[in-house]
């Protein structure tokens, strides 16, 4: 019996060890199987999360007119110039054609005063002082007959009154008549000359606004890229502001991604990132183009060091040209210095 007790007592002080060191084995694996998920991720670089964007230009239209022409269909690659859409042109072909009926009266008008008078109107001029003069010899001999009858008694003093007062008048046609014979030969006085060019300059104004009205009824391509979106069908009225064309431009997309608050510092203009699209196995080397100054959420001055962390600043990473065949909207990630 006692012999059994102490087989029993061997087996369990046997046991109690061998259970000990599995723990502390178990726990020191534990530590070093942390303590390896921490070094991998103190060596691991940091991921900023984002989309491959290209600039977006939404054309818009300056005048609630009636869609006419959509020639290039939604989805087709354009270049700088191409038509994009074209609106009803009537009403504002007409008012063009106002604005250039004015610039011709102006035009006319500011000749006129340039040229002077016409040798016909100088001649009639001169004639009207001929015969105003004549007038005047002739009362100017009247006058002094009456004058010389009265002398003799032979009429009254009304009928040399009456001389007189034809005498002055013919005097007064005469210096008129001179007068309007020298305003057309003197010429154009120079203000006339300023009014006359000012006013042709006004209406040359409202016919190169008019112009530019006509010409923004057809929307023509800014910049080479994908037509994304034709809001409007043919045949509707659009509003006045709203986007008739939406062109995606550039050859190549950027990705757009958010900077953690810490390694806003470590990343400027110009350096280098490396971007992971999804579905390519290979990574592409991009360019940082812009970096927000200002963060995109909550203002860093009111949160404390550890809530700063979580700040966020916008920032953009040019892909190279020969990617210009990857679409928008594909979810990137960019490694981080």
């Amino acid at each position: 019996m006692q012999t059994h007790k102490r087989h029993h007592l061997y087996a369990v002080s046997t046991k109690w060890p061998t259970c000990k060191r599995a723990r502390i084995v178990a726990v020191s694996a534990l530590v070093f199987f942390l303590n390896v998920l921490t070094g991998c991720a103190d060596n691991s670089s940091a991921m900023a999360l984002g989309t491959l964007e290209r600039d977006r230009i939404a054309h818009t239209a300056t005048a609630s007119e009636v869609v006419v022409a959509l020639p290039i269909a939604q989805g087709s690659q354009v270049k700088k110039g191409n038509v994009l859409v074209k609106l009803d042109n009537r009403q504002q072909t007409a008012l063009t054609a106002k604005a250039k009926a004015y610039v011709a009266n102006a035009q006319a008008n500011l000749d006129k005063l340039r040229n002077g008078a016409r040798a016909e109107e100088v001649a009639a001029a001169s004639a009207k002082l001929e015969g105003a003069k004549a007038s005047l010899t002739e009362s100017e001999a009247a006058y002094i007959r009456a004058k010389n009858l009265l002398d003799k008694a032979l009429v009254s003093e009304s009928i040399l009154d009456q001389a007189l007062a034809s005498k002055e008048s013919n005097t007064a046609l005469v210096h008129a008549a001179q007068e309007e014979l020298r305003i057309l030969t003197n010429g154009t006085r120079p203000e006339d000359l300023l009014m006359g060019e000012a006013n042709l300059a006004i209406m040359q104004a409202a016919l190169a606004s008019e112009n530019k009205k006509l010409a923004d009824l057809t929307i023509t391509s800014t910049r080479d890229g994908l037509l994304d979106n034709l809001p409007w069908n043919l045949g509707e009225r659009v509003t006045l502001g709203s986007p008739v064309a939406i062109v995606l431009a550039g050859r190549s997309p950027y990705a757009r991604i958010y900077i953690p608050e810490p390694y806003r510092v470590k990343v400027k203009i110009g350096d280098d990132l490396i971007i992971h699209v999804d579905g390519l196995e290979e990574s592409i080397l991009g360019k940082v183009r812009w970096i927000s100054s200002e963060p995109a959420f909550t203002p860093y001055y009111a949160l404390n060091q550890e809530e700063r962390a979580r700040i966020m600043y916008l920032a953009e990473v040019q892909l190279p040209e020969s990617f210009d065949e990857l679409p928008s909207g594909i979810p990137v990630q960019v490694e981080l210095p």
